[in-house]
């Protein structure tokens, strides 16, 4: 099964807050879609640059894409 990670950055200094406010949400629209093997999470990369991610199966990613606009997208190892 392959998998897709979307990204969501953010930057400031709550950048923190807001990407596990995001998270929250994804948590919830996964919830709601009865996404199988999916999950959300969020990275620090510096004290002001935090990101959102959603890991999806790589069939859902198009859709997943359109409708909630991430900044950006790779493969989930």
């Amino acid at each position: 099964m392959e998998r897709i990670k979307l990204i969501w950055e953010f930057r400031g200094p709550n950048s923190r807050q807001i990407a596990a406010h995001h998270v929250k949400h994804l948590n919830e629209f996964i919830i709601s879609e009865d996404l199988r093997n999916a999950f959300c999470t969020t990275e620090q990369l510096t004290d002001r640059y935090h990101l959102a991610l959603m890991v999806v199966e790589k069939k859902h990613m198009e859709d997943l894409k359109e409708r909630l606009k991430p900044h950006r997208g790779q493969r989930y190892p």
